[in-house]
């Protein structure tokens, strides 16, 4: 008769028989009850009572007819029964999950038909798990009359079938995981055996039979001979093989599988194996490999010289343009140590960066700095440095470094520093090297005994209108070298601008004082200086000052010394003057105003005027932005009056600046009228004296305002003073070109009143020629004047050059002028300077009068 089993969900737990009389279980009707006591001292007779102990079980029985639980020695002792419990004590040993699956058990073996029952239960810790059998003895009518049983312990059976199951789960997730299948193959028949995972490897329907043949259906064509032959080695010398093939699955993609197999014993007909898919990892494979190719190929060709060095800090291995900058081949490269690359004047702290073992994980990249390197010939060789740590395929680390050769872009520095610091004309020290040269002695342990002189040759000007600007340079160079040969050795000579020097001296103790030094400068430049087979006699006039306290600056130096010329020149040509409190007194006040003008500027605090530029018919053609200074105290200061101060203080590049961007973006709202410099509404005109065609960012600043302003570039004319325009250098013309080929205009300011005006006319990179007003107020009444107009006129018409006539206040002025067909017109008589409002209304009336007659 098969066995009736009832086991509980967990598989641990532990019960003993006198649950069979648990209070709570349904009994049937028909099932008599039992006493709830265990009867003491039972004796057993069993055949198996010696096995007890060695099967980890215990027996029990129920006599109904007596009504007594009889337990064994052996089921008391395994399940820790004691001598005077009862059976609901026992009851309670059970696990309370597993109490209904006792109360289904009781049920079972009180019915005589059924046959023997077993359940699975826990004891009350859920910590061990115990099978229990039972079978019913009947009478002969029937009826139940004994109930014998026998409680084992599986706690061990269950862990193990557990470990079993955990063990076959997470075989079988290494399998998805790894993308592995497990075969068999009997060679006799050529039956094979997948596990699952093979099956979806190869999508195949799972449990589809397969065969050996089958199996090599599935290998691709190219790949199906040689693979063949390998698992026929197999079966023949049982011998374990790999083979790595390509498969075409059924729906035609193509995967990479790596198999290996052996016998399952030798000479036997039965192998065994694994197939694995590496698709991905081959593919990941061949795309480091091309990534390492073309890493290979990239350090051939890198234009920068790219070197490994191991952790012992030698080079293991360098591109060819790194051979080609050390000028060394590679095989002498191999194995010098770092240090031994750089220059010997750049040893002194280590080429790669320090730690404890090499180099470090974590670090990516580290910027050195600039290195020299040494070439074989002990050449310096300047390079910027790159570095990276990273790991060798076999763990070691390494580092990385790129050598980029900026030594031309060095020397091209220290050429645009030199330029930056220097005087290009004298090659003297300029106000940038001024500078830092005096905040570098002022700020040393012997400020005390620094001074400075302000030297401005007397009558420069003159020799510049006379005998030309060529004159002028060759006497500026002599009179540097002068200064150059002639100071003591304490003294350091700088020019400041055109006719300006400046005498720095870091001990005027060595010298004998301030004014001896004054007077020996005095002398030097107090000379008759041969120039172009004459001799040119100059002098200078001379400003000195020394610091007047512990917070002196370079800026007060230069502003006390530049004082004490001026008022030296008050006295006269040749003079000498040393600053005093007085003359510092009202310095601080020149810096005071100074300030204010400065913080006018950086926050809008000026105003422009603009005065129109007319054409013959009265169409206003442009207009000058003129600016003004409407002064907290003062009131509106006119550019006369603070001009000089903008000047002295290096202020002119920044006003102009700001006036350049204040009109042009308010001549883009006025409103756009016929006429206009090319016919495409009014100009606007700006006189510039800081920022020239010389400055650098020239082209720059102007694109930059022209963009901010959204104005048309034609609508745009920058003024210049005739003699910022003679003996431009190329890099100038350049700049001009440029903005000319964008539209911008260029006009020479006050032309006439320079020095050899009508022979240079030709070569004045410019469009606009503005005649001066001192020829204009004249040119109705004085022959001279008239004449020197209309030549100008005429050679600029010739040139293709326009004309505009500044300070036009009469009506015969203006009737001349246009008898000489001037294009345009400026002055008080066609209108005075005005406000931005006022000229905007100007422009919406349209065009001006203009007087009548001949």
């Amino acid at each position: 008769m098969a066995e009736h089993v009832l086991r509980a969900g967990l598989p641990l737990g532990g019960v003993s028989a006198g649950e069979l009389a648990a209070p709570g279980f349904a009994t049937p009707s028909d099932v008599p009850p039992l006493v709830d006591r265990v009867a003491a001292g039972q004796s057993w007779d069993f055949p198996l009572a010696d096995a007890e102990d060695l099967g980890r079980l215990g027996l029990w029985s129920v006599d109904l007819e007596g009504g007594a639980v009889h337990f064994s020695d052996g089921l008391r002792e395994l399940c820790g029964i004691p001598e005077d419990c009862t059976v609901t004590d026992v009851l309670n040993m059970v696990h309370p999950d597993d109490k209904e699956l006792l109360g289904r058990f009781r049920t079972s073996i009180y019915d005589p038909a059924a046959p023997p029952v077993e359940i699975e239960v826990r004891d009350a810790s859920g910590e061990r798990a115990f099978q229990i059998r039972a079978r019913s003895d009947v009478d002969d009518k029937g009826a139940v009359v004994r109930i014998r049983g026998i409680v084992q312990e599986v706690t061990r059976f269950r862990e193990a079938e557990r470990q079993a199951s955990q063990d076959r789960r997470l075989f079988g997730d290494a399998q998805q995981v790894a993308r592995l299948g497990t075969w068999e193959w009997n060679t006799a028949t050529g039956e094979c055996i997948w596990s699952s995972m093979l099956y979806e490897l190869f999508a195949v329907e799972p449990d589809t039979p397969i065969t050996y043949t089958e199996y090599l259906s599935l290998v691709h064509p190219d790949d199906r001979d040689w693979v063949d032959e390998r698992w026929r080695e197999l079966a023949a010398t049982g011998r374990p093989v790999e083979a790595e093939h390509r498969v075409v699955r059924p729906d035609g993609t193509q995967r990479v599988f790596r198999c290996r197999g052996a016998a399952m014993d030798r000479g036997g007909t039965v192998m065994i194996g694994t197939a694995q898919d590496v698709t991905e990892q081959r593919s990941t494979e061949t795309r480091m490999l091309r990534s390492s190719q073309r890493f290979t190929d990239l350090l051939a060709i890198a234009p920068v010289g790219i070197a490994l060095f191991d952790e012992t800090e030698r080079l293991v291995d360098a591109n060819d343009a790194l051979c080609r900058l050390l000028e060394l081949d590679l095989e002498t490269l191999r194995g010098t140590p770092a240090e031994r690359l750089a220059h010997t004047s750049d040893r002194a702290k280590p080429l790669l960066p320090t730690h404890d073992h090499g180099p470090r994980a974590g670090i990516t990249d580290l910027r050195a700095g600039q290195r020299v390197l040494a070439t074989a010939t002990g050449k310096p060789v300047y390079c910027e440095l790159g570095i990276t740590e990273s790991v060798a395929d076999d763990g070691r680390r390494f580092w990385l470094v790129v050598f980029s050769d900026v030594t031309d872009r060095r020397r091209a520095a220290e050429r645009l520093r030199y330029q930056a610091t220097h005087d290009e004309l004298t090659g003297l020290p300029g106000r940038a090297a001024v500078n830092e040269l005096l905040g570098k002695l002022l700020g040393g342990p012997d400020a005390e005994s620094v001074a400075l002189l302000w030297c401005d040759v007397d009558n420069f000007k003159r020799v510049n209108d006379s005998l030309g600007h060529e004159v002028g340079d060759e006497l500026i160079i002599a009179l540097a070298r002068r200064l150059e040969r002639g100071l003591p050795p304490s003294c350091t000579p700088a020019r400041m601008s055109g006719d300006e020097y400046v005498v720095i001296c870091s001990d005027v103790h060595e010298v004998g004082g301030v004014e001896a030094l004054a007077n020996g400068v005095a002398r030097l430049l107090r000379t008759a200086v041969p120039v172009r087979d004459q001799l040119l006699r100059v002098s200078a006039t001379i400003g000195a000052s020394m610091p007047s306290g512990s917070d002196t600056t370079a800026a007060d130096l230069l502003r006390f010394a530049d004082a004490a010329m001026f008022n030296a020149k008050r006295q006269g040509t040749g003079r000498v003057s040393l600053a005093n409190a007085e003359l510092i007194k009202n310095a601080n006040s020149q810096m005071l105003l100074e300030g204010q003008l400065r913080d006018a500027i950086s926050s809008d605090g000026l105003v422009l005027h603009y005065q129109p530029v007319v054409g013959p018919d009265g169409a206003v053609l442009s207009a000058e932005a003129l600016v003004r200074w409407p002064h907290p105290e003062r009131g509106l200061l006119l550019p006369g009056e603070f001009l000089p101060v903008a000047q002295q203080g290096d202020m002119l590049r920044e006003l102009d600046r700001w006036v350049l961007r204040t009109a042009l973006c308010e001549a883009a709202r006025w409103p756009v009228l016929a006429g206009g410099v090319l016919d495409g509404g009014p100009g606007v005109a700006v006189n510039l004296s800081g920022l020239v065609p010389g400055d650098p960012e020239f082209v720059e600043l102007v694109s930059a305002a022209v963009a901010e302003s959204g104005i048309a570039w034609d609508r745009v004319v920058l003024e210049l003073v005739e003699t910022s325009l003679i003996d431009l250098p190329s890099r100038s013309r350049e700049a001009m070109a440029e903005l000319a080929d964008r539209g911008v205009r260029f006009a020479v300011d006050d032309f006439g009143t320079g020095y050899s005006s009508l022979a240079r006319l030709r070569d004045l990179p410019a469009q606009i020629i503005k005649i001066d007003r001192a020829f204009v107020s004249g040119v109705a009444t004085e022959a001279v004047d008239f004449a020197v107009v209309r030549a100008l006129v005429d050679m600029a018409r010739a040139m293709g050059r326009s004309c505009v006539a500044e300070g036009v206040e009469n009506e015969s002025q203006f009737h001349v002028l246009r008898s000489f067909g001037i294009e345009a017109y400026q002055g008080w008589l066609m209108s005075q300077p005005l406000p931005p409002e006022e000229y905007r209304e100007l422009l919406r009336m349209g065009s001006l009068h203009i007087p009548a007659g001949a």
